[in-house]
């Protein structure tokens, strides 16, 4: 046991100097699979070794808890945003109230890059990472610890064990952006429109898991507070957070007047594009700290410091044509087709005109002159039309009533502003819908990856998803295909065969059914059975089930009146997928029937899957949230908040020793 410790503690250490070379100098020293076997073997004995899990350790980056909300967090300090500035006389005036405030000829800046992300508020505590929050108001945040923990070039342990606090910015690279946009057109999710809505959107998601797998990133660019440390100037400050293992703002440049100031404004200006994240400024800062006590603040921010903002850059073009794109779950999106033209840094032919309403609200026409830009110079987007060019040639533009890919009826469902067409078997759909009902939350078919299922549709091999089950005939030709080999290919269609006993709940979720997740695909199948009994349900059955509400009926109901889905479905059950829900067989015991049990810390003895499974085989249900429905808080090692509002609100906690007594009937 004592071998055990040393080795993970061994491994903490290692790991974190690595990341550190990595994420903070960019100059690392061993390989990308040194380092995942390093990292396996830690997550591998603290698997082993529960009891020796910390709270720093870097397996915690890969996040997993989730969350019911974010709790306030209440600011030491004001955290006060700056005041901007948009030219060069406004860059002078500010230098000017500077030296005069101080009685100085000459003041020294700090000019620095203003990184297009979310601030943050770091908190260490004897150099241990304990708290991270959003700036929100500046007086009152988001408690957002868990998923910041996640982030790859965050230190949980600095080289030195300091109390402090800092304040940071997270961000999403240009290329990383764009990875996650291709990711989620590929599932047809909606498109974030810029880095930095992202970088938000994905720090603030309540599984950690999600905001894991998301490449968030951050700069260090201010200290808040420290203990027992002082400073003359703010670059030193930035240089012994840099020593102590964080990655400081880029590109800090030192300027002696508002001329050299101005200078950096004009050349980042035009050189941002060549960055490798997005900047939608600069921020100015007197560098000596002293000064900066003598500026002070007025009540919304510091005047030792102001941002100077980047102008938008639009430029006027003409919308040649309007085409239509439909998505996986059948949504048919316009495309604007443009005349091109360079914007920030890049040739643009085409822009998105999001939906019906969009193109009604702005007016748009085809053969229309339209000022284009940006948003947050990444995605193109028509802001306006120049209607006084208009010469009578415009055209306007009307939504289909049919799919332009197959041809089926299109909906809109009320209150919603997308239109779709509604058959599973449209060819435009096609791809994207067996990629989902493949996918390993869906028939889990390993072995069936974008590249091979695009591979099996040019060929011909299949047709829909269904075509998938008749593959085993196709052995010999599969074994042919580049890069398939026998092994492989076997190992497909065993992975094919044995998804045909799936339970209905997976099925339902792989047919891609509109706003059916999965946990209404395992509610529909535990309601109603089977497959038949679904498609002969009402209106007025479905929406009398537990979380369907009424647009999730219409939308259902729409499905089953499609005759290609129908066929699709009638194709899978010749094929022998099992059309029937997963008997559960429930063991009467006191403790468990009716009970909402709430898991929280790390058990010894049990995953948190393992014992979610004997709950529920006992009659009882798993809540990821503590609320008054709670019955019970299992609570293992390091505890966190659940535990803390369980006591609360008065809700019984048990430890292991007791659950495992109820499970053997002991007690």
């Amino acid at each position: 046991m004592d071998d055990a410790k040393k080795r993970i503690d061994e491994l903490i250490e290692i790991i974190n100097h690595h990341n550190y070379l990595y994420y903070v100098l960019d100059s690392p020293e061993i390989s990308d699979y040194e380092y995942d076997m390093l990292m396996k073997e830690l997550i591998d004995l603290e698997k082993a070794y529960p009891e020796y899990l910390r709270s720093d350790s870097p397996s915690q980056k890969v996040g997993g808890e989730v969350l019911k909300g974010f709790n306030e967090v209440i600011h030491t300090t004001q955290k006060l945003s700056l005041g901007n500035v948009f030219d060069e006389g406004d860059i002078r005036d500010f230098d000017n109230r500077v030296k005069r405030s101080l009685d100085l000829d000459e003041v020294e800046y700090v000019v620095e890059l203003k990184i297009d992300g979310l601030t943050v508020v770091l908190k260490y505590e004897k150099g241990v990472f304990v708290q991270g929050a959003t700036r929100g108001d500046g007086i009152r945040g988001e408690d957002v610890t868990a998923n910041l923990k996640t982030i790859k070039s965050l230190p949980l342990r600095l080289k030195e064990p300091v109390d402090l606090e800092v304040r940071g910015e997270v961000f999403i690279s240009k290329k990383d952006f764009e990875k996650l946009n291709a990711q989620r057109e590929e599932m047809d999710e909606p498109l974030f429109a810029n880095p930095r809505n992202a970088a938000a959107g994905s720090l603030r998601q309540l599984d950690t898991s999600i905001t894991a797998k998301r490449p968030l990133d951050i700069f260090i660019f201010n200290v808040e507070s420290i203990s027992g440390k002082n400073f003359q100037t703010h670059v030193e400050s930035l240089e012994y957070l840099k020593r102590i293992g964080f990655k400081i703002s880029p590109y800090l440049v030192i300027c002696r007047n508002w001329q050299e100031i101005y200078k950096q404004c004009i050349r980042w200006a035009d050189e941002r594009g060549k960055l490798s994240y997005e900047i939608d400024g600069l921020v100015i800062k007197v560098n000596d700290l002293r000064y900066r006590d003598i500026l002070g603040n007025t009540t919304k921010a510091p005047r030792w410091a102001v941002a100077y903002k980047f102008p938008p850059e639009k430029k006027k073009t003409r919308l040649k044509d309007i085409i239509l794109q439909v998505g996986r779950t059948g949504v048919i999106t316009p495309t604007a087709i443009l005349e091109p033209v360079r914007i920030a840094g890049s040739v643009v032919g085409r822009a998105t005109l999001h939906n019906e309403d969009f193109i009604k609200e702005k007016d748009i026409m085809i053969g229309d002159m339209v000022i284009l830009q940006k948003a947050g110079d990444i995605i193109p987007e028509i802001v306006e039309v120049v209607k006084s060019e208009r010469d009578g040639t415009q055209k306007p533009f009307e939504m289909p009533k049919h799919c332009p890919a197959c041809g089926s009826e299109v909906m809109r469902i009320d209150g919603e502003v997308a239109v779709r067409c509604t058959n599973a078997s449209c060819p435009a759909q096609l791809r994207r819908s067996i990629i989902h009902f493949v996918s390993r939350d869906a028939m889990s078919i390993e072995g069936l990856g974008p590249q091979n299922i695009t591979v099996l549709l040019d060929k011909g091999f299949i047709k829909d998803a269904a075509d998938l089950y008749l593959l085993k005939d196709r052995r010999e030709e599969l074994i042919k295909v580049e890069r398939m080999g026998e092994k492989s290919v076997d190992n497909l269609l065993n992975a094919i065969e044995k998804s045909k006993l799936n339970g209905l709940d997976r099925l339902l979720f792989g047919l891609g059914i509109r706003m059916i997740g999965q946990r209404a695909s395992r509610v529909l199948a535990e309601t109603f059975g089977s497959m038949d009994r679904l498609m002969k349900a009402t209106y007025e059955e479905l929406i009398s089930v537990e979380d369907i509400g009424d647009k999730m009926a219409e939308s259902i109901l729409a499905f089953f009146r499609v005759k290609e889905n129908l066929a699709l479905i009638d194709k899978l059950k010749k094929l022998g997928v099992n059309m029937e829900a997963e008997k559960k067989t429930i063991i009467e015991n006191k403790h468990f029937k009716g009970k909402t049990f709430v898991l929280t810390g790390a058990l010894t003895d049990f995953t948190r899957d393992r014992a979610k499974e004997i709950i529920e085989g006992f009659g009882g249900k798993v809540s990821s949230s503590v609320s008054k429905k709670t019955d019970y808080v299992l609570a293992g090692e390091d505890a966190g908040s659940k535990l803390q509002k369980a006591n609360e609100l008065g809700i019984t906690i048990i430890d292991e020793d007791t659950f495992k007594k109820w499970i053997e009937g002991r007690e």
